[in-house]
């Protein structure tokens, strides 16, 4: 693996942060203060003055629009876009679109791509991905109760979903519904395209988190679907092939997660050395031993997120290489390792900024609110560790055998 940036990525990453500190960063106040909507219309002019650096969706194909970049090079991108809650909306490769726009580009009709696919990608439309549930367990897709029945030429799709991110104001969803309730559990779910003005299509509630419902772009939904007939045209992919689609959907988005973490961290690690730099701190003793402290957590930060960043590029660059599949261990390892470094390095930073780090006046209580999350979502950390073990010790077991 060659750590060497090459020229091109070096002048890309340069440009995405110098636009990000200075267009996005300042309007982060208004942000944080505000409702998402009411910012779309200046969002919509940095989104404008993106594409027309030719920086616009760096992660997805060039005869749609996009940059073409790689998982590796799109991941650090992402790290300089993680440094505001902004970055990624803005520059077209925001979550979920960035995933449903994935598996639209490989297992999409041609009238599914000119309908839903080219406009995701222009950045005209959004969508949501509509698949955890209320009463059972995100962390395992297999565990579902929605259902697709077949009804002459449509499905008719009943089920409760919740944390469907980004449905407020979407276009249309990707929902997980069984289809073939009788077949073996991971072939029983597929993925249907429902536009969100169908009659049947139910957003409850923006949920809320934290405290904070969120609106538009920024929010999570619960969504009753009642009765919603959809054209079986609409099937996304095989039939029954659900399951295996959101696993390839996840492996990239998990890495993309990362990145962004890392863009978190490395945003609150910046914020925590300036406060702790420009803090006057007299020599007595106790303030000195306060001093000392923080020192050791500036210098365990820099550890922790080089190691994280490490990483996670590796991944990247083994799923480049060598596919979904054989980096399936690194991946689980990076979900819970990188969740719990920004987790340590953000909380650090709250710390050293005192009561000021508990205000909106800063961007650091807003990763501490919305950022907790990474340790739940995309299967809960535990789940990856287990898994992470299990083939860990599958490898030993088969050593022995031999």
């Amino acid at each position: 693996m060659d750590f060497a940036l090459s020229e091109k990525m070096q002048a890309i990453t340069g440009m995405i942060r110098e636009f990000v500190d200075r267009e996005l960063i300042p309007l982060e106040p208004e942000f944080l203060k505000g409702h998402f909507r009411e910012m779309i219309p200046i969002l919509e002019e940095k989104r404008n003055m993106v594409k027309r650096m030719e920086l616009w969706a760096p992660n997805q194909p060039e005869e749609y629009g996009g940059m073409g970049l790689n998982l590796l090079e799109h991941g650090l991108v992402s790290e300089e876009l993680g440094r505001t809650p902004m970055g990624h909306y803005v520059f077209g490769c925001q979550a979920p679109d960035a995933g449903n726009i994935e598996i639209l580009y490989k297992y999409g009709t041609e009238a599914q791509k000119a309908q839903w696919l080219k406009p995701l990608v222009e950045g005209r439309i959004r969508s949501c991905f509509s698949m955890t549930e209320v009463n059972l367990a995100g962390s395992n897709p297999v565990m579902m109760d929605t259902t697709a029945v077949k009804e002459g030429s449509d499905y008719i799709i009943n089920g409760q979903k919740w944390y469907s991110t980004a449905a407020d104001g979407s276009a249309f969803a990707i929902v997980m519904a069984k289809t073939n309730p009788e077949a073996a559990p991971h072939l029983q779910a597929s993925m249907i395209i429902v536009p969100t003005d169908n009659p049947g299509f139910n957003l409850v509630r923006n949920i809320p988190v934290m405290g904070h419902e969120g609106d538009d772009y920024f929010s999570h939904a619960e969504i009753l679907y009642q009765s919603c007939r959809v054209p079986q045209a609409n099937l996304l992919g095989p039939e029954g092939l659900g399951f295996v689609i959101a696993q390839e959907r996840l492996g990239p988005g998990r890495i993309h997660h990362c990145m962004r973490w890392l863009g978190v961290c490395s945003r609150s690690y910046d914020l925590m050395c300036k406060r702790a730099a420009e803090r006057i701190i007299s020599l007595d003793g106790q303030t000195l031993a306060s001093k000392q402290i923080i020192q050791a957590w500036i210098a365990e930060s820099a550890a922790d997120i080089q190691a994280a960043r490490l990483m996670t590029l590796h991944a990247a660059w083994k799923m480049d290489n060598l596919g979904v599949k054989e980096a399936r261990e690194e991946v689980s390892l990076i979900k819970f390792y990188v969740a719990d470094v920004m987790q340590k390095v953000v909380d650090r930073a709250l710390q050293v900024y005192g009561g000021l780090g508990m205000t909106d006046d800063v961007i650091i209580p807003f990763f501490y609110r919305h950022e907790r999350a990474a340790r739940i979502y995309d299967g809960a950390d535990e789940v990856h560790k287990m898994s992470a073990a299990k083939r860990i010790l599958r490898e030993y077991a088969a050593k022995k055998i031999k």
